[in-house]
């Protein structure tokens, strides 16, 4: 299939009319000079890009106004919703030298070793919800300490844009993990760690780390 751009500045999009709707453009439907970003996760093959304009773009369609209108292609609409980036927060804990890590047991984590922690909600604070994550995973209360780092990437098989907040924790009371989530709980040296973990941004934290968990 033809390649489609998704092309976003200001929180508005550019988009043309095709058989009385409003569609993504092709490169010969572009009247200026675009910046490719990186693909979109889209059931289409799609670009996002950024446009060179000399001034804002007050005609385009507002992207919030997407998903009230009857006219916008079923492809605009998942470029939209692909284009959203997904917050997370993550939880270091250490515990005489050794560093907590969860195995999945469904969902992007299955069958892999991850941090605790997970999606925040709709308007809800980082800290907040990994506090949540925390209780729903393991069962147990948590207090949150320092910021450690803020990572951001592209996924490699999702491609979608994730934030990750990393949080200092120090966990209470008698782990428990949750079987509907987690298939394992266990500590290890934080070299061991660093390479079990599965996401390269975890990796990174966690081996920035060693020098000052030992």
């Amino acid at each position: 299939m033809m390649r489609r751009y998704y092309i976003e500045t200001d929180g508005r999009i550019f988009l043309v009319p095709r058989e009385e709707t409003l569609d993504l453009p092709t490169e010969d439907e572009i009247p200026f000079e675009i910046e490719p970003i990186a693909p979109l996760s889209a059931s289409s093959e799609v670009m996002f890009c950024v446009p060179e304009l000399e001034a804002h773009p007050t005609d385009w369609m507002r992207k919030d106004d997407v998903p009230a209108d009857p006219q916008v292609t079923t492809l605009v609409r998942e470029a939209v919703h692909a284009s959203m980036p997904r917050v997370v927060s993550e939880g270091v804990f250490i515990q005489n030298g050794l560093v907590l890590l969860l195995k999945g047991n469904r969902g992007l984590t299955k069958d892999r070793w991850t941090l605790p922690g997970g999606f925040i909600r709709f308007g809800e604070d980082p800290v907040v919800g990994l506090l949540r994550e925390i209780r729903e995973e393991l069962g147990v209360g948590a207090k949150i300490g320092d910021l450690l780092a803020v990572r951001s990437k592209l996924g490699e098989h999702t491609l979608l844009h994730w934030t990750q907040f990393f949080y200092r924790v120090t966990i209470f009371g008698k782990i428990t993990p949750n079987p509907d989530e987690i298939a394992e709980a266990r500590f290890f040296e934080p070299q061991e760690g660093a390479k079990l973990l599965a996401d390269p941004l975890m990796r990174e934290v966690i081996a920035s780390l060693l020098q000052l968990i030992g």
